[in-house]
């Protein structure tokens, strides 16, 4: 670490809270992309932005840790362009290789609260064939509001996959994305949020490959894509009194 490098144990107490909270929570959500099969060994990744007015900072995975010895303190901390501070982990700990395209999401879509990315078999089988999942069944317009697009390849190594990831979901509603012969990376309000969007992908990929093996597939029209986006977003579920959750 450099003297100009960021202190985990100098910054507020509230901060701090903040942090460990924020570790909890990814360390934790981890372990659903193990329950609902997305992941094999230690591929795949899942980060949250600290909600915190005082600093910009993210909590994401460490790279190449199995998932059985996640810990909520083994979560590594990042500044919003990709660089690890001095959190208390070991300097031999580093972030996910897949850090700087969360970074790069961000940095730039600032209502972004959680990002992930899978290898999971069919939405990685669509990345593959370079083509995006048509909206053929209402779950899709409910969570996705139309097709699941595809991103442009880009290879690991810099914040190009973060730059495809940003050009593509700007233009959709959608809370995912198929980069090219790669895979999903999705997005949400908070890590939950974009969990969820990564399980409902796979579901869908799933869904709508073995409907094209049994003859073809019937699009959903349009309008009615919005009328389902619209009462998903602001009818369905329980509400707070006073206002949506």
């Amino acid at each position: 670490m450099s003297e100009s490098t960021p202190v985990l144990a100098d910054m507020p107490a509230a901060v701090q809270a903040e942090v460990a909270a924020t570790r909890e929570r990814v360390a934790r959500l981890h372990a659903e992309l193990v329950r609902y099969e997305l992941v094999i060994w230690t591929a795949g990744n899942v980060s949250e932005r600290v909600r915190s007015s005082e600093v910009e900072l993210f909590v994401i995975k460490p790279s190449g840790v199995s998932y059985d010895d996640l810990t909520p303190e083994s979560m590594v901390v990042c500044t919003l362009d990709g660089t690890k501070i001095d959190d208390g982990t070991p300097d031999h700990l580093t972030p996910s290789s897949d850090t700087a395209a969360h970074a790069y999401v961000y940095r730039h879509m600032a209502e972004v609260g959680g990002v992930v990315h899978t290898h999971s078999t069919y939405a990685t089988a669509w990345a593959a064939r370079n083509e995006p999942i048509p909206c053929v069944i209402t779950m899709m317009g409910d969570e996705f509001g139309g097709e699941i697009p595809v991103g442009p390849f880009a290879l690991i190594g810099d914040d190009s996959i973060g730059q495809g990831i940003v050009e593509t979901l700007r233009t959709s509603r959608s809370k995912a994305v198929l980069m090219a012969n790669h895979g999903p990376f999705t997005i949400g309000t908070d890590a939950k949020d974009a969990v969820k969007a990564a399980v409902m992908c796979e579901d869908v990929a799933r869904t709508v490959h073995i409907a094209q093996q049994l003859g073809g597939v019937q699009p959903i029209a349009a309008e009615h894509i919005d009328s389902l986006f619209d009462r998903y977003q602001n009818v369905y579920g329980q509400r707070a009194e006073g206002g949506k959750d």
